[in-house]
């Protein structure tokens, strides 16, 4: 699978394997990679991971590393950190494709990223709005809100406006019968 766009999801020791399979679908969906760095709290190959992953299994572009020093080595670009102490919403930073690729990083659902490595990157983190009763949304959904909001930034380039004609195509609903 060729990407048309730089954008690039990262999980950082995540745990679910459910979530991790939700989020691979969306990064099938969006022609985005993923990037898991270990600990990881499962199996790739496990089944509640190809589970939630669905049929697109096959068609998932991902890395895993060892460590986050591994993944810094490996992957040039502006990282971004998802984080319930950011400063910034999601909608506040600038996803627009540039010559550089972009990292969006997620951390685990118990913990989520190190203090330390939010500390040194103050700047680069943001948050998604909650009300006082929620520390936090769930993983996957986490991921989404902020992949297609990247992907608007960028007027969903690459991707199908309309439903393909290799699935039921665009008029499929005005010729449907009832």
């Amino acid at each position: 699978m060729e990407m048309v766009n730089n954008i690039n999801i990262v999980l950082y020791n995540p745990e679910i394997p459910q979530n991790t399979g939700n989020i691979m679908r969306t990064c099938v969906a969006l022609n985005m990679k993923l990037h898991l760095i270990k600990p990881l709290g499962f199996n790739i190959d496990e089944k509640k991971l190809k589970r939630s992953a669905v049929d697109y299994y096959d068609k998932i572009d991902y890395v895993i590393y060892e460590n986050f020093d591994e993944f810094k080595q490996k992957n040039v670009g502006k990282y971004y950190y998802l984080t319930r102490y950011g400063k910034k919403t999601y909608s506040n930073i600038s996803f627009k494709f540039e010559n550089e690729p972009i990292y969006i990083i997620f951390g685990s659902e118990s913990y989520g990223i190190d203090r330390k490595l939010l500390y040194e990157n103050i700047n680069n983190c943001f948050r998604i709005p909650t009300t006082e009763n929620v520390r936090s949304i769930n993983l996957s959904n986490a991921v989404s809100v902020v992949a297609f909001e990247a992907m608007r930034q960028n007027n969903f380039k690459g991707l199908e406006i309309f439903e393909p004609e290799s699935l039921k195509g665009k008029d499929y609903l005005n010729n449907y019968k009832w």
